[in-house]
């Protein structure tokens, strides 16, 4: 387990990087069971099938999957009980949803800001230290089409990877379908343990290897842009169109 000093030295630093911004406590939220009780309740609503959860031994693990929606980090915990400390975007932690993510002790991401990225760093190794598992989507941004895949950011994979080389790594695909008045099932699917030693590979190897393993998973399209971008673009066009009609 990462030293108690540690952690607090890690949670003072906090606050000069976020400022006002509460981030809570990442990877150790004393709130966090208490949510996951209260999230299984949702299976009223969802139905989630897990397949491959025996795949993932006890402890520490990295969990790198597609990402489609905001339950993406839940619906596993809710099946498993695993303690999933995810990458989440910092500004979430300054809206009307920032309660839940605090309480559930994911860890506040700003894009762009180097100190940020290496404080997330920093909360990530200490949450494999003290036998969690670590949910990162490296695609950033959910895509238009939840058939495709698209580019993945290396920026906090790779380093997230090579800076714990003993954590296994898993691909993880979560998809959704609608059945009946506001019923949802979520499938998730997780590989093995994926081949990386990131002392003797590139970043490009693992990625690709990471890329390969997540579309074969879930039978998805590559695509070799990011998602931010291909966005954008259907969200111009869908705009020229509205305004020629």
């Amino acid at each position: 387990m990462a030293s108690a000093l540690d952690y607090d030295t890690a949670m003072a630093e906090a606050t000069a990087i976020f400022g006002d911004v509460r981030v809570g406590r990442p990877g150790r939220a004393r709130t966090y069971w208490l949510t996951i009780t209260l999230l299984r309740a949702l299976k009223m609503r969802v139905k989630i099938n897990f397949d491959g959860a025996q795949n993932a031994a006890p402890g520490a693990a990295i969990l790198v999957g597609n990402h489609l929606a905001t339950l993406d980090p839940v619906v596993a915990v809710m099946s498993t009980w695993w303690r999933i400390t995810a990458f989440t975007k910092a500004e979430w932690f300054e809206g009307r949803a920032a309660v839940f993510f605090r309480w559930m002790g994911q860890i506040p991401l700003r894009r762009g800001d180097e100190a940020a990225t290496e404080w997330a760093l920093d909360m990530a190794a200490m949450a494999l230290a003290d036998g969690g598992k670590v949910g990162i989507y490296p695609e950033g941004t959910r895509g238009p089409d939840p058939s495709h895949l698209y580019r993945l950011h290396q920026r906090v994979l790779v380093p997230l990877i090579a800076n714990n080389p003993e954590a296994p790594v898993h691909a993880v695909v979560t998809s959704y379908t609608n059945r009946g008045f506001r019923r949802k099932v979520a499938t998730v699917r997780m590989s093995p343990r994926l081949p990386l030693d990131p002392r003797t590979m590139t970043g490009d190897e693992m990625t690709v290897v990471i890329r390969d393993a997540i579309t074969e998973l879930g039978d998805l399209t590559y695509v070799d842009q990011y998602a931010f971008i291909v966005k954008a673009r259907a969200e111009r066009a869908a705009r020229k169109a509205a305004d020629q009609a």
